[in-house]
């Protein structure tokens, strides 16, 4: 009999004040699709970059298709036929596709060659990439799609993906499945993380699932309900978001007249005549496919970008020409997808990254000077009402797990008690109890009585908590539909800019 792929006994790592990782037994088959899931924190990336060599345990130990295994950086790893997608993007943004993938490659072919290998993968796996274009005008959903082509060019024997679909759109994500099932039967194994529990039970032949950096179950994730695995996950039963009533159409709070905008570069989508309003207490769901202008739309509305063409009023208040500090200080709050450079500091601790965006309307300065005291006390209540997992507020939010980071990001927004807010992607790489956690959060934010924004390729998200949904699609933006009257089909067909915008008789004669 053949020797698993890959064997693990014992594996820990601790830091100073936590054990990541607790004597943890894991093995996979080859041509094996193996499952790990965990809430956030509970120590699969910790798990996962000490097999691609990026941590090096306390101890343990690893086998490799029978030989001991220990690898000391990501390109002893990458030699012995392992590769990884990581959850937080590892480009440069100055660099273009092609030459940001030949980074990561110990004797890269030359540049055409390299080009037109990508060109044909990318193609293969129908998961479009633009090898010439440059990393830094990439929306999330593109760079996860280099991560995704950078990791297949390589042929490994072992594949690691950590949340790989987080920002794909559902028909490119079954494109991915595909791939993979393909290269599993060829005999690669691949170690697939996520929260989508969907999908870890449409893909996966076994699962792994970690607590508090054990192993605490082992199972068949086709053979055990979505609920089952999230039980497993989180030691008890989720509950659904609810809210206690749809809310009336009043008074807009937020308008939108005829907004439009460049694109940043020539591969980027402009935005084109973008008109919506949004009522208090009103959820707008904006779906699409990364790269048709959700980045864009949300610097418009946040004034990271001024247009010169149209208008953004809220509350009546023609705040077009205002920036990000003017609007914030109205009321209008904004939490972006990018969560490392953009919506938090890496290098700061959290009561910096909480200092960054609540310093005005949390009053965390007087005459010019920071309240360091009333910092802290806003960063522990983020903490503590968003259940972010990490030793202290002093700690960087490098250290946090991607999960946590996103806890800490939207709530730090929410608590700020916005008249509308607009976020990006708000369960982007969280479990799922802080899934429904959050979306919670936004159900309960508009009772209170905020417009809200949530722009999302998540579409159970979408359906779940949205009033009125809209398609962005090469930036223009689809009328409006209740919710109610659409399927998971016709938001798929819609955010692909497959279906033009659908009328609300139109699809209830369809349903009928």
């Amino acid at each position: 009999m053949k020797p698993p792929l890959l064997e693990i006994s014992g594996l820990t790592k601790a830091y100073p004040e936590v054990v990541a990782c607790d004597g943890i037994n894991l093995s996979t088959e080859p041509g094996e699709i193996h499952a790990i899931l965990g809430e956030n924190g509970a120590g699969k990336s910790t798990l996962v970059k000490m097999i691609y060599g990026l941590v090096r345990p306390d101890s343990g130990s690893m086998a490799l298709e029978g030989k001991p295994y220990a690898p000391t950086e990501p390109r002893e790893a990458r030699n012995s036929g392992v590769a990884m997608v990581f959850q937080h993007f590892l480009l440069f943004d100055a660099l273009t596709v092609a030459e940001n993938i030949a980074l990561g490659m110990d004797d890269p072919p030359p540049a055409r060659q390299l080009i037109s290998r990508i060109r044909e993968k990318s193609e293969q796996c129908n998961l479009p990439v633009h090898p010439e274009r440059r990393a830094g005008g990439l929306a999330a959903g593109e760079r996860q799609r280099v991560e995704i082509i950078r990791c297949l060019l390589q042929n490994p024997s072992l594949i690691i993906m950590d949340e790989p679909t987080s920002v794909l759109t559902p028909d490119e994500a079954d494109d991915l499945f595909a791939t993979l099932r393909s290269l599993a039967k060829e005999g690669a194994t691949i170690l697939y993380i996520s929260h989508k529990l969907r999908e870890i039970r449409e893909l996966c032949e076994r699962a792994t699932i970690l607590r508090s950096g054990k192993v605490v179950e082992s199972c068949d994730p086709r053979s055990t309900s979505a609920g089952g695995l999230a039980k497993m996950m989180v030691g008890e039963n989720l509950a659904e978001p609810r809210r206690s009533a749809k809310p009336k159409r009043t008074a807009e709070i937020i308008q939108v007249k005829e907004l439009s905008l460049p694109a940043e570069s020539a591969f980027g989508a402009g935005l084109e005549n973008i008109s919506f309003g949004v009522c208090p207490s009103e959820i707008l769901g904006i779906g699409g496919v990364s790269g048709n202008g959700q980045s864009e739309l949300l610097a418009a509305l946040s004034g990271e970008r001024i247009s010169r063409k149209g208008a953004i009023k809220l509350q009546g208040k023609d705040i077009s020409r205002f920036g990000p500090e003017e609007r914030r200080d109205l009321g209008l709050l904004a939490a972006p997808e990018e969560r490392h450079g953009h919506a938090a500091c890496p290098p700061m601790d959290l009561v910096e990254n909480a200092l960054l965006t609540g310093h005005g309307r949390m009053r965390l300065k007087t005459s010019g000077f920071i309240s360091w005291p009333a910092s802290r006390k806003f960063a522990a209540s983020i903490v503590k009402k968003f259940d972010v997992r990490t030793p202290g507020i002093d700690n960087s939010a490098s250290s946090l797990s991607g999960g946590n980071l996103q806890k800490f990001v939207i709530g730090r927004e929410m608590l700020q008690k916005p008249t509308a807010i607009v976020v990006n992607q708000p369960t982007w790489g969280v479990d799922a109890s802080a899934a429904v956690a959050v979306r919670q959060a936004l159900l309960d934010l508009a009772e209170a009585g905020c417009a809200v924004v949530v722009i999302s390729q998540d579409l159970d998200e979408l359906l779940e908590i949205s009033d009125r949904f809209c398609a962005l699609s090469g930036g223009r933006l689809s009328e409006p539909c209740p919710v109610e009257e659409l399927t998971r089909e016709k938001l798929g067909l819609m955010m692909g800019g497959g279906q033009s915008p659908v009328e609300p008789r139109a699809v209830a004669n369809d349903q009928a």
